[in-house]
Formats: structure tokens, sequence, C-alpha cells
């Protein structure tokens, strides 16, 4: 099985249609949005769906917590793997 980080590499690339990017290009510990990755609030909640229907999971808590989770490619999988064990 893919590493989970570039499963969700791959996952934001397919989601938010980067076609000129590879998942070696997208660092785990930058930022998603603003100086990072850039992306912005429409991003994130297409991103939210593509989380939905690949891994089953939701987004929760409030801006904060969200934020938090989709502040990186490594906290977004440690999110899923939360998620995941949660279940």
């Amino acid at each position: 099985m893919e590493d989970l980080e570039v499963q969700v590499k791959e996952l934001i690339i397919e989601a938010l249609s980067l076609e000129d990017m590879l998942p070696a290009d997208i660092d785990s510990t930058a930022p998603l949005f603003g100086e990072g990755l850039g992306l912005d609030s429409i991003d994130a909640l297409e991103l939210g769906v593509a989380l939905r229907e690949r891994f089953g999971i939701t987004l929760r808590g409030g801006d904060e917590a969200i934020r938090r989770g989709l502040s990186s490619v490594r906290s977004l999988v440690s999110y899923i793997k939360w998620c995941q064990s949660a279940a």
C-alpha cells in the first residue's frame, strides 16, 4: 500500500486540479494555505469533499480545529489516522 502522505498529496493534486504538480512537489510540512501551497477557502471545501469520498472522514470541530487539521499534509495525515482509529 502506498504511503498515506503520498496518497494525500495525490488527492490534493487531483481534487484541486493542480495538473502541473507531482506529489514530490508538495512539502509535507509546508502550510497548505497562505504562503505554502497557496490554497484558499474554496480549495478547503473541495478538499473536504474529496477526503470524505476517499477516506470516509469529515473535518469536525470549530474553525481552529479544521485549520490545524488542514495546516499541512503531515497534519492532515495525522488527522486521517486519528479518525480511522476512532472509527
